[in-house]
């Protein structure tokens, strides 16, 4: 009876023991889950099933991508810092991370507490451009067009609050000209209007921008990053074409697990994410994407997150910008 007992008490802390196993020491108890705050079939959402790939390759587990669209980001960052498991990630881009706390009143959690920070892997960079048959040729065409005519150049955006409208609204008060925001449902509308001649200008990502580039129905006159980007064309970036500083906002790309993750499973899961984000088909791919793969650690994403909402925090106050 005894040993009976002894075998049924080994068994039930084996079982405890096992409960909640970290998927990076013991990949096979449990696969790792990368939450996606996006529907399927974007640039984010194609980022993650890479990362995923390249994870179960590197980590010999399985690795799920779960798409949790909803409320700019929010619905998905609340379900992976509630996350218990230890084995669920996020996808992490600016909006519900660097944005939303600046313009939503109460969030059902604190970015800041609640998420640490795993590995930054990407920019996906804004964009502004016109349609091709647009009087303007330069930004500077657009700049001095706005401050004659205040309020009455347009720029479209993917939706009010996103990182498109705060884009066209750092531009307008870095060059201190009054541009008018025309947001739109997602980049499909806005790109339609823009080349109706509704709208003149739009503010979007290199991703959404690049087929109508190749088509030869719109042109970019200038980009939010350090350099050229030779997939559209090599326009100059913003900074130089507006001669202002401040024109390189990174639309970052990183992971982020919750607070309680255990210390061991984020350095390993950080280390196999920055050598997935070096291999060079890893630039490949992104670059096919409208994407530059930025790799770095915890640390490299801590710092652009902090830097990220600090920029926002500036943008939204200055401009009273508020979201309904």
């Amino acid at each position: 009876m005894k040993l009976l007992w002894k075998h049924l008490a080994l068994g039930l802390a084996a079982c405890l023991a096992t409960a909640t196993p970290l998927w990076a020491q013991q990949a096979h108890d449990k696969p790792l889950r990368i939450v996606v705050p996006f529907a399927a079939g974007g640039a984010q959402d194609v980022i993650a099933r890479y990362l995923g790939a390249k994870l179960t390759e590197k980590l010999g587990g399985t690795v799920i991508v779960d798409n949790k669209a909803g409320a700019g980001g929010i619905v998905a960052t609340d379900a992976v810092a509630k996350a218990t498991d230890g084995a669920t990630v996020l996808l992490a881009t600016g909006g519900a991370i660097t944005i939303a706390p600046h313009l939503q009143a109460k969030l059902p959690y604190d970015p800041a507490h609640d998420l640490t920070p795993v590995a930054l892997v990407g920019d996906t960079p804004m964009t502004i451009a016109v349609r091709t048959e647009s009087p303007y040729k330069t930004l500077a065409d657009v700049l001095r067009d706005a401050k004659a005519k205040p309020g009455q150049v347009t720029y479209a955006s993917t939706g009010n609050g996103t990182v498109s409208h705060l884009t066209g609204a750092l531009l307008a008060q870095a060059a201190g000209v009054n541009l008018l925001h025309v947001p739109y449902r997602g980049a499909a509308p806005a790109l339609t209007d823009l080349l109706g001649g509704q709208v003149a200008l739009i503010v979007t990502s290199a991703a959404s921008i690049e087929p109508m580039v190749a088509s030869g129905k719109a042109r970019v006159l200038g980009t939010f990053s350090r350099a050229a980007l030779p997939s559209l064309g090599t326009p100059p970036t913003v900074a130089d074409a507006a001669g202002l500083a401040g024109m390189d906002v990174p639309v970052w790309v990183g992971v982020m697990a919750p607070a309680r993750m255990p210390a061991a499973s984020v350095e390993k899961l950080s280390a196999a994410l920055v050598e997935v984000c070096n291999l060079p088909e890893t630039k490949q791919r992104f670059a096919q994407l409208g994407a530059v793969n930025t790799c770095g650690g915890g640390a490299a994403l801590g710092k652009v997150i902090a830097e990220d909402s600090q920029r926002w925090a500036k943008v939204i106050k200055q401009g009273g910008i508020k979201v309904d």
